[in-house]
């Protein structure tokens, strides 16, 4: 408890025990031994007696006063490193040498950590004696681990390692939810409601302004991301380098090549939607990545392969295309659409780019925008067509029947390009937004053979399933079910636990919507084999619990959604040259 004190000359209860031991007036001894250890204030010893007087233990005043002492010690060490002295430094140094020796005894280890805490540069001896015993590196603050983590990775890994687990769980947790809604999902938060995470203010904590320490993380985000293909990495690395922005970290953004790219991806991201303004800055970027700096591009496509950053291009892909249709201009003439198609393209080849480390941006098959675009624009031509022939008076009416085949070219780029087949995922959700059921009905079977099975990857699927519940009305029809689950969704849940898990979900929410017959033939496919997952079975309890208590009352009647789906205005053109589904 007291380890240190005889270093400096001073005695401890060893020293007493000693005298005591050797002593013949042990009482004079003690009032010896109290005189020489005391607080040396002559003043003070006619006074102590008082405190006898009124009953108070001298540990207790010695406390006190030691408490005390201690407080103004600490708040002087704060003011002198945050002083303009030139030697403040030099002090605090001289002041640790003297403490230091007892810095395992807890009331004046705080001392010893607050003047640690505030030497920039540490003695590496007195580090090293810090990261060896296991309780001083656990209480020391986190400007001394700084100093410690930047020469030993292996230690710094070990502590960044539990939080990023954390934050793929949380990110999974979300796309998990029990929540189906198409206007609270997956991408609802803001990037800067994100960057309030848990997670990522720990690490930017533990970054502080240190750019060995950023440049270790943004290794262990591109080590792992290779390992896993987990696009959630890239995320993170985005949202550190923007929570280093808001905080005016100048040290990191400055020298991060993608910090400007990243702040103006960052604002598309808030509006969801790349304006022709940014559009220009992100190609700015983009052209400016100069001869023998072209590593740059495996940060700026991890950037670009964060899922809220492929979501904003390709929304704003979509809403490209029907400002194109409004005015009959065909996408290969449009500056903004090749663009964007150029930044998807880039994203989605991040992993490629990183793992063959040939920083190139990879070429982007022109045959996507002359051949998948146009038979993709061909699906929203039958159907207004199927919807124009409806409104004729009778004898007008031809008996023609909705399509219910796909082009040839639509179907092949979905299984053969990732840009293209990104692209008919979210035609796919756009049709369920508008509760297009026939052109639903038409396109989702063809998503069963995608590129890489990108149609059964949870963020496809957390968000098909939420936009689905627009047409909660429709489950009552058993055509609808039969495509939406024996034409997609069960075509792969007995291999894909994430597709079970999502099926699941759907069933758990619009469970009273589907037909009884329909229900029952799903109770029985959807029932986990025993080596399934905890959350798989625990979710087929819920719904089992649930179906059972309808059949004791009868469901609530549905309040109908809000229509209110935070969509840009766009232009509208005539009736005449505008298909009943517009993109």
């Amino acid at each position: 408890m007291f380890a240190g004190l005889p270093e400096l000359g001073i005695s401890n209860g060893e020293d007493l025990k000693e005298t005591l031991t050797n002593c013949t007036e042990p009482l004079k001894a003690i009032d010896q031994f109290q005189m020489e250890n005391g607080i040396l204030l002559p003043t003070l010893q006619s006074a102590l007696p008082f405190l006898d007087l009124h009953g108070t233990p001298r540990l207790e005043f010695h406390q006190s006063v030691f408490d005390e002492l201690r407080e103004k010690l600490m708040e002087r060490v704060a003011t002198i490193a945050e002083g303009k002295d030139e030697d403040r430094y030099v002090k605090l140094e001289e002041l640790l040498e003297k403490s230091f020796p007892l810095v395992k005894m807890l009331s004046i280890q705080p001392v010893v950590m607050q003047v640690l805490k505030h030497l920039p540069k540490v003695p590496e001896k007195k580090l090293k004696m810090v990261m060896a015993d296991k309780e001083l590196y656990k209480v020391c603050a986190v400007e001394v681990k700084r100093q410690i983590w930047q020469d030993n990775q292996a230690l710094f890994g070990d502590e960044v390692s539990p939080l990023l687990k954390q934050y793929i769980v949380e990110k999974e947790a979300a796309l998990f939810s029990s929540d189906l809604s198409i206007l609270h999902n997956f991408f609802s938060p803001s990037p800067k409601a994100r960057r309030q995470g848990e997670v990522v203010l720990k690490l930017t904590q533990m970054i502080g302004k240190n750019v060995k320490l950023y440049d270790m993380v943004l290794q262990f985000l591109r080590t792992l991301f290779l390992r896993t293909r987990n696009v959630h990495y890239c995320t993170l690395r985005a949202e550190l380098l923007m929570s280093l922005h808001d905080l005016d970290i100048s040290e990191i953004c400055s020298v991060d090549p993608c910090h400007k790219f990243t702040w103006c991806l960052d604002a598309c991201i808030r509006e969801k939607f790349v304006d022709g303004k940014r559009a220009r800055e992100l190609q700015g970027f983009l052209d400016g990545v100069k001869k023998g700096q072209e590593q740059v591009l495996g940060d700026l496509s991890m950037i670009l392969c964060d899922p809220f950053a492929c979501n904003t291009l390709v929304l704003s892909i979509m809403r490209n295309l029907q400002e194109l249709l409004s005015q009959d201009a065909l996408p290969r003439d449009s500056p903004d659409l090749m663009l964007l198609l150029r930044m998807l393209s880039l994203g989605q080849g991040a992993w490629d780019m990183i793992d063959s480390q040939v920083f190139k941006e990879p070429r982007l098959d022109l045959e996507v925008v002359t051949r998948f675009l146009p038979a993709m624009m061909s699906v929203v031509v039958d159907d207004h067509t199927f919807t124009a022939e409806n409104k004729l008076p009778g004898e007008e009416k031809s008996s023609l029947s909705y399509p219910t085949t796909l082009p040839d070219a639509f179907s092949r780029y979905l299984q053969e390009n990732r840009v293209a087949c990104e692209m008919g995922l979210y035609y796919v959700l756009h049709i369920a937004k508008l509760r297009n059921k026939n052109a639903l009905q038409r396109l989702l079977p063809a998503l069963v053979e995608s590129y890489n099975d990108m149609a059964f990857g949870d963020i496809f699927l957390h968000l098909l399933t939420g936009h689905l519940t627009l047409l909660s009305d429709e489950f009552g029809s058993e055509d609808f079910c039969s495509v939406v689950f024996d034409g997609f969704l069960l075509t792969s849940f007995s291999s894909k636990e994430n597709v079970h898990r999502h099926a699941l979900r759907m069933m758990l929410h619009l469970h009273h919507k589907v037909l009884p017959s329909c229900r029952e033939t799903l109770m029985k496919t959807l029932e986990p084999p025993k080596q399934s997952s905890e959350p798989v079975k625990e979710l087929y309890t819920q719904l089992t619990e649930k179906l059972d208590a309808q059949k004791k009352s009868p469901p609530p009647p549905d309040e109908a959604p809000s229509l209110d789906l935070g969509l840009h205005p766009v232009t509208v053109p005539s009736a005449a040259s505008t298909p009943a589904t517009p993109l």
